[in-house]
């Protein structure tokens, strides 16, 4: 949380990929999903005479597939006391308890895996899941061409089918580059490896990407950004700095905003956690920015090193904001206020619409549950 408030964790980018869209390729499969009750209308599960129950938060690689492809029905894959995955029937996913696995067939897992607890775990190991997903997409495929204007250091880019970039610098050389379909590099940007850029999003003419970033699809940015993920369908498109950060969907930073993601004295970041009601210790010196999904900012918002953004949060006014902004919150470092849920749906009416799209009950729901259960941290 916050970012899971509005999706199930396997519906998290990081590479270039979600997590069950990673397990939907590794498996050659499709996916349906066992999450919260409020979420599971718009996320619904689909059930077959054999299931694979996988937990959403594990990234899926080669040690992973050859152990769960082994599973027996009734057997339960676990790495120390996490349970990873089970291999059931029907009548067994309708009995499946999360909190008993008392009656299933333990086997123990002794591999390693990249596994998402906290938001910060997210650009921590995106350069790692770039990699794999680099790999696991373009294998015994050819990259379509890119213009002669450009400038690419080593050869590990691929561009899908419609992808555009002129007069730009790629360097592979430090990790592979990955343009989506009907993406765009627009002219003067430079970008180093390894970065994916997801289908239909644009990056802005001058603009300067460092690796282990991903821009999900629908996205456009500008200006300064390294080791950050954005989820989809938000923009930066404009100058300022984002690091070490994740933005969830439907969010919009403003021009000349930056976040910190180093403490003057070079200490240890905190992040506000949900679960605890307080700081956590994160064991990073380098955190930026974790925002939900729908919030935004406007023009020369500067944020604290360790900032977390809840979701539907509107954020404005001189000075810094606090390090932790409730979900639902209107203001800044001035004071904030609730941002009322019909202003919020009339808002998130208006963006959709500009993208084409229909602002879903589904998705009213899931925010007003989201606001009901935030309220405790609202305490204006």
């Amino acid at each position: 949380m916050p970012l899971t408030f509005t999706r199930p964790v396997s519906a998290l980018r990081i590479g270039i990929l979600t997590i069950f869209q990673k397990w939907e390729k590794w498996l050659k499969a499709e996916s349906s999903f066992l999450t919260a009750e409020y979420l599971q209308e718009k996320f619904p599960i689909v059930v077959s005479e054999n299931n694979y129950l996988i937990n959403g938060s594990i990234c899926p690689d080669e040690g992973l597939l050859e152990a769960i492809d082994k599973l027996s029905e009734g057997d339960a894959l676990f790495s120390n006391e996490i349970l990873l995955a089970l291999k059931l029937n029907k009548a067994g996913v309708a009995e499946f308890k999360f909190e008993n696995t008392s009656p299933y067939n333990k086997i123990n897992y002794s591999g390693s895996f990249v596994r998402i607890v906290y938001p910060e775990d997210i650009f921590k190991n995106n350069d790692v899941e770039i990699r794999k997903d680099f790999k696991l997409i373009t294998h015994n495929r050819s990259s379509a061409a890119i213009s002669s204007t450009n400038t690419i250091l080593g050869d590990h880019i691929f561009a899908e089918e419609g992808a555009e970039a002129e007069c730009s610098s790629f360097n592979t050389k430090s990790g592979p580059v990955y343009l989506g379909k009907n993406s765009q590099v627009w002219e003067g940007s430079h970008i180093r490896g390894s970065f994916a850029l997801c289908e239909n999003s644009q990056v802005k003419m001058g603009a300067k990407i460092y690796g282990m970033t991903t821009i999900g699809p629908h996205c456009r940015v500008a200006g300064e950004i390294t080791n950050s993920v954005i989820m989809a369908y938000s923009s930066k498109g404009h100058e300022g700095y984002l690091g070490n950060s994740v933005l969830g969907e439907w969010c919009n930073i403003g021009a000349d905003s930056n976040n910190s993601n180093l403490k003057n004295n070079y200490a240890e970041v905190r992040l506000w956690d949900y679960n605890k009601e307080n700081f956590r210790k994160t064991g990073l010196q380098f955190c930026g920015l974790i925002m939900a999904d729908h919030s935004k900012c406007a023009i020369n918002t500067m944020f604290n090193t360790g900032t977390v953004v809840g979701v539907s949060a509107n954020i404005f006014g001189s000075g810094f904001p606090r390090n932790f902004i409730p979900d639902f919150s209107w203001g800044g470092s001035q004071g904030l206020e609730v941002y009322t849920l019909n202003k919020m749906f009339e808002t998130a009416e208006k963006v959709y619409e500009r993208r084409n799209l229909k602002f879903e009950e589904t998705d009213k729901k899931i925010l007003a549950y989201v606001f009901d259960q935030t309220i405790k941290h609202r305490r204006f």
